[in-house]
């Protein structure tokens, strides 16, 4: 059989079966280690304990677990609600101020732990009914949360750029370093975005009425409350990007450090604990089982020459190198759409990854690219996993259709970072330069 056959028959055995309902994890797994007997002979199954127990033994792969519970942790030690309050109360006197400083307190939490459910059940529920009492335009209420939650997955200490350091052998350092600006660039863009809205159209969201306002003392104190959290921060980024700790090592003094700081603000017990532990457990089984099962299922298909057929299908085609870029841009898009991000990696990296190298583009930049384009993903109907997060705190007056129409303009400024990363790569690549490559 052809290679392009058995490209149509085992990718669409794989959306065959999630169509039927079966998880993304089992989908791949399952039609991988059936093509594995097939194509290559029942004893050729043998190979796949053999990469699933390399991946369990990958030392990065323990950062994704610590990330994680310090996230969880986090959530429970109130210091979310804190950040939240401090930004609200300095900038709520502005026209939408209170969507800006959801986006404000979202990027503050995206820079403690790389995870985004926490954030936006959190803040769902936090801010949310703030801006709705406070008679904010409700699709402008829910795209501010959706749109700032995503920021969890770019901004280091990313767990989705950790996985994609180990599957394309890029420094890790280095990606979180190239992942700084393109994340505050998005976030800036997310602040624009309100703030133009707001002014134009001040129904959409009135400013925080004066009597409610803090005087400077007021504002000053409000400040104390986060400071630890700003120390964990530099604790857990700053060892890492510096170079004096892997991510795994930082997160575990992160899940210290944050557990410290719930002990101390009084809101650490122990049911706090296990109820973070059983979070994080449910979490890193649902990431580990889709890095197991795409694995299983891309070995297959590089195995059978599928690596060899996207390689000359891409170079051997005579387009330009941008051309190919945006086709690997679009394909990820398209994904999005229907597949989580892990499987998203999973499944594109080892046959992208050679082809960047190629091709001249710099590793780091297109692994920044590629979090850059798969953050969209969150926000993508049908599956986008924030519209489930968000939905499922917000009251029953915000239906699923209002939560799915107010992700639309934030996606279009996810696109226009996306844009502006590929035009000027100095946005992810001068901070790399700087710090590893003199």
């Amino acid at each position: 059989m052809s290679i392009e056959w058995i490209t149509i028959l085992i990718f669409g055995s794989m959306v065959l079966v999630m169509f039927m309902g079966l998880p993304v994890a089992f989908s791949t797994g399952v039609v991988g280690i059936i093509f594995t007997a097939i194509f290559m002979g029942p004893e050729a199954v043998n190979i796949v304990p053999t990469r699933i127990f390399g991946l369990m033994t990958n030392y990065l792969l323990d950062a994704i677990p610590l990330f994680i519970l310090m996230a969880n942790i986090l959530e429970r030690s109130g210091i979310i609600e804190d950040i939240y309050k401090m930004v609200y109360h300095w900038l709520g006197w502005l026209k939408g101020g209170v969507a800006t400083a959801t986006i404000v307190a979202c990027t503050m939490m995206a820079a403690m732990a790389g995870v985004v459910g926490a954030t936006e059940v959190t803040m769902g529920m936090i801010a949310l009914p703030q801006m709705l009492n406070r008679n904010y335009d409700k699709h402008m209420s829910l795209g501010a949360i959706l749109a700032g939650g995503t920021l969890g997955i770019l901004i280091p200490p990313s767990i989705m750029l950790i996985i994609y350091g180990m599957v394309d052998n890029s420094s890790i350092g280095q990606l979180y370093a190239g992942a700084f600006l393109p994340g505050f660039l998005l976030s800036g863009l997310f602040i624009i975005y309100i703030t133009i809205r707001c002014y134009i159209n001040p129904v959409m969201g009135p400013p925080v009425p004066k009597e409610e306002r803090l005087d400077w003392k007021g504002l000053f104190k409000v400040l104390f409350p986060i400071i630890p959290g700003t120390i964990l921060i530099f604790l857990v980024l700053g060892t890492i990007v510096v170079g004096v700790a892997a991510p795994t090592e930082a997160a575990g003094v992160g899940c210290l450090g944050a557990y410290i700081i719930g002990l101390i603000k009084g809101r650490m017990k122990w049911k706090d604990l296990i109820q973070a532990a059983i979070g994080t457990i449910k979490a890193t089984g649902m990431v580990m089982w889709t890095i197991f099962g795409a694995n299983v299922f891309i070995a297959l298909y590089i195995m059978v020459g599928g690596g060899d057929f996207v390689n000359n299908m891409l170079l051997g085609s005579g387009l330009g190198p941008w051309t190919v870029i945006w086709i690997m841009m679009g394909l990820v898009l398209l994904l999005g759409c229907f597949v989580d991000w892990v499987g998203i990696l999973m499944l594109t990296i080892p046959l992208f990854g050679p082809i960047i190298r190629k091709l001249g583009f710099d590793p780091i930049w297109f692994g920044v690219l590629m979090s850059v384009n798969l953050q969209m993903s969150f926000l993508t109907p049908p599956f986008g996993m924030s519209l489930f997060y968000l939905k499922s705190v917000a009251p029953p007056e915000c239906s699923t259709v209002d939560v799915w129409k107010s992700a639309l303009p934030f996606l279009g400024l996810q696109f226009i970072g996306l844009l502006l990363c590929m035009l000027f790569p100095e946005i992810i690549l001068w901070a790399p330069k700087l710090l590893f490559r003199g």
